[in-house]
């Protein structure tokens, strides 16, 4: 039987459309009928607010997850999407960072919080923080693989000299299964030569590591967070809808 696939969205750079990818990815995967785990690793919670999540009084998040050794089974929430659920983050996460410095195998609290996990999910999609901290490194530890939104804009590759060779220490000393799932251009513009141009940088930089569905600039998938909502349950004839439908296929038909 086929074991779920754990994959991080990752980028230390803030603004490249990172939560936004790992919110509609996970919706576009659970609407193709897989059974999707999206866990929220960034204090900000956005992840959590952009599915429409409302955390329960004294419920357990990707807090009591990692730092308190809650069972991600008891920590996850239905969503609005059938195939959906959600392990929500809010603000106590910021002080995960911090208690995380003294424990043994710091790196790999995650990893032994979600033991099991690949049985109960077709694709668990974890959303980071926009930084290289420890709750990154316990992402890049527990993951098979990384997915990597750059957003079409100047300095695009600015810093992901860093992302890389964080990733391949993480490989080469904790995780040696790990890999580059892909990179993927977000904020595209087809009308701008910078967009096109960054993309062309993107394709290069990565080496047949870009998918070839790139996330256009889009209203409606600004607007559909502060609905709460994934953009297929806010606008599903938009074209970010298309996008994360399409990228959702590639990344499907590249695992069979």
């Amino acid at each position: 039987m086929k074991k779920g696939k754990i994959v991080v969205i990752a980028n230390q750079k803030g603004g490249v459309g990172k939560t936004t990818t790992a919110v509609n990815l996970s919706a576009a995967l659970a609407l193709a009928e897989k059974k999707v785990l999206l866990i929220d690793l960034d204090p900000q919670g956005n992840a959590t607010s952009g599915v429409g999540v409302n955390i329960p009084d004294k419920h357990p998040t990707s807090y009591e997850l990692i730092i308190k050794n809650a069972h991600y089974k008891d920590c996850a929430l239905a969503t609005e999407l059938e195939f959906l659920w959600i392990i929500p983050a809010n603000i106590s996460l910021v002080g995960a960072e911090i208690e995380l410095v003294p424990l043994i195998s710091r790196e790999k609290q995650l990893a032994g919080a979600l033991v099991g996990v690949r049985d109960e999910y077709d694709w668990i999609i974890i959303d980071s923080p926009p930084s290289l901290g420890l709750l990154t490194l316990n992402a890049l530890s527990a993951c098979d693989t990384v997915l990597i939104p750059i957003q079409a804009e100047y300095y695009a590759l600015e810093g992901l000299t860093k992302l890389l060779n964080t990733i391949r220490l993480v490989k080469r000393h904790i995780n040696p299964e790990l890999e580059i799932q892909g990179a993927v251009v977000t904020m595209y513009d087809p009308r701008l030569n910078l967009s096109r141009q960054v993309r062309e940088d993107v394709i290069r930089f990565f080496k047949g590591k870009v998918y070839e569905t790139c996330i256009h600039r889009s209203v409606k998938l600004s607007e559909a967070p502060s609905h709460g909502k994934p953009i297929f349950l806010y606008d599903i004839t938009s074209r970010g809808a298309k996008n994360y439908m399409a990228l959702a296929e590639e990344m499907l038909l590249n695992e069979n």
